[in-house]
């Protein structure tokens, strides 16, 4: 009996799922729109499987057409550019210290991004928030 149920379990045709896969060569930078997106039949873990989780992202790496997008392929669209100069804010309880820095790095709303401040010439990490600010933390 228990033979007869392994051999029905590896014959068994697997269950299908799609995986989004682009249309075209997307390069790094591109904000992804739903004509960019199809749908493909195939299973692979750590892959997108509905278009509307991509379209307004943006491709962290080149995503090349046909192949399915991988989770960490793709981010928020860049608020903040390299060697942009930003406003810097560290908050701490009542006290709120403000400067500009200049971004080091490309970076999306809550990435971590790292900055010099201008006055100092230090090195810092930061989170870029909505209005394009970076919050320094300790």
């Amino acid at each position: 009996m228990m033979k007869w149920l392994c051999i029905l379990l590896v014959t068994a045709p697997m269950a299908m799922a799609d995986v989004v896969v682009p249309t075209r060569t997307l390069r790094p930078g591109t904000l992804i729109g739903p004509a960019d997106l199809t749908l493909r039949a195939g299973t692979q873990a750590g892959m997108f499987d509905r278009v509307q989780d991509l379209v307004g992202q943006e491709a962290r790496v080149a995503l090349f057409a046909g192949r399915p997008i991988p989770y960490e392929n793709i981010g928020p669209p860049a608020l903040v550019d390299r060697n942009q100069i930003v406003p810097l804010r560290f908050q701490t309880g009542v006290l709120t210290i403000t400067s500009e820095g200049r971004s080091l790095e490309r970076g999306g709303i809550g990435d971590r991004v790292r900055i010099m401040n201008l006055s100092s010439r230090s090195i810092l990490f930061g989170f870029v928030q909505e209005d394009g600010s970076i919050e320094v933390r300790q």
